[in-house]
């Protein structure tokens, strides 16, 4: 087969309702080419992570203190921009330390915490165990499934609530940490509600965490501390006057800025049209979505392989800087005819009218 040409073969979507049920079984060509082609991929590398998480963090602070300093409205959009682009990526790691294999990464796992998400309020303990959850056969779009809603089959209000509650979200981790989590200390009541209710970066509002247990508690406490004792000092020093109001604002617009952003890439990482019954491994990679090359922008909001948010579902345990080298080896192997062209999608824009459309039709 004509590898160019595989490579930006798409086949148009089904409609509405239909990509997610066009199979109730699996496609094994898909499956077993998916395995076989990409087994050499599955090794991580860690000078690819730690420089691209380094740079862009480094990057975000640094276009953060620009937007502070900033004499110039325009130059405080054009820094402020930079600023939720570069650290958005450098969070978005946190969806590779729940999948990458202990100690393949040396050292990553707590380097992240500390310069990427105690800063930022979103310490990986918010997300390991949920995501993985999500990762379950069995759970995958039931009501069990903490990162799955059926937005498509909902009332188009709850799009724009989606998007807010995200944007919202930084003042909701300084409540979270800075108040909840000392004062749970107090309250086993309180504990209880926090560990189930306010521990997961989840959009399902019915899933509730049980309390950790192991080594994974040990981690999660050490983390929960540093965000806490984080979050008391920022507000601190807000309210004696050493961080001037105005750089809190911007530190918490650039926040808001960088959960929002994930919230819309959230937003069209699956079509939201499974209606809770389990689903086969098939049928999940059709309710997910890639936007594979030749598109550019997706580098930019959909960053660190979440472009092709269908092919990880297929293989949750690829490094993210192979996903493009397997989604060439896949494409060019597959018939014309093959589902996995059926997830591959041209931009946002058209995922997102897709969606309201189907919320509007569903209300």
């Amino acid at each position: 087969m004509n590898k160019s040409v595989a490579l930006h073969r798409e086949i148009a979507p089904a409609p509405a309702g239909d990509a997610a049920r066009l199979s109730r079984g699996d496609d094994n060509a898909m499956l077993k080419a998916a395995a076989n082609l990409t087994r050499d991929l599955n090794v991580a590398r860690p000078s690819i992570y730690w420089a691209d998480m380094l740079g862009s963090a480094l990057l975000g602070y640094g276009a953060l203190a620009a937007t502070i300093a900033a004499g110039s409205a325009w130059i405080a959009l054009l820094t402020g921009l930079i600023a939720i682009l570069a650290l958005y990526r450098a969070g978005s790691f946190i969806h590779e330390i729940t999948h990458v294999k202990p100690n393949a990464v040396p050292g990553f796992y707590w380097a992240w915490n500390a310069l990427v998400g105690v800063p930022l309020l979103i310490p990986s303990f918010m997300y390991e165990g949920v995501h993985n959850q999500h990762h379950a056969k069995t759970y995958y779009g039931t009501a069990d499934d903490p990162e799955y809603l059926p937005l498509a089959l909902m009332h188009p209000w709850t799009l724009p609530v989606f998007l807010i509650a995200a944007a919202l979200a930084p003042i909701g981790m300084l409540i979270r940490f800075g108040l909840l989590a000392p004062l749970s200390l107090l309250s086993p009541k309180l504990r209880a509600a926090v560990v189930a209710k306010y521990s997961g970066l989840q959009i399902n509002p019915r899933f509730r965490r049980p309390f950790p247990t192991g080594d994974f508690k040990r981690r999660w406490l050490i983390q929960e501390a540093a965000a806490s004792l984080w979050a008391i000092a920022l507000l601190t020093l807000v309210a004696t006057g050493v961080i001037p109001m105005r750089s809190f604002l911007i530190f918490l617009a650039i926040s808001s800025g960088v959960m929002f952003l994930n919230q819309i890439r959230t937003l069209v990482a699956h079509l939201w049209e499974n209606d809770g019954e389990p689903m086969s491994v098939t049928e999940q990679y059709l309710d997910s979505v890639n936007v594979p090359p030749p598109g550019t922008l997706p580098a930019l909001w959909a960053p660190v392989g979440l472009r092709f948010h269908a092919l990880h579902h297929l293989l949750p345990g690829l490094p993210y800087h192979a996903l493009g080298e397997a989604h060439r080896r896949i494409a060019a192997a597959l018939e014309p005819d093959s589902p996995y062209y059926r997830s591959n999608y041209r931009g946002l824009t058209p995922l997102v009218a897709r969606l309201a459309v189907s919320s509007w039709k569903g209300r």
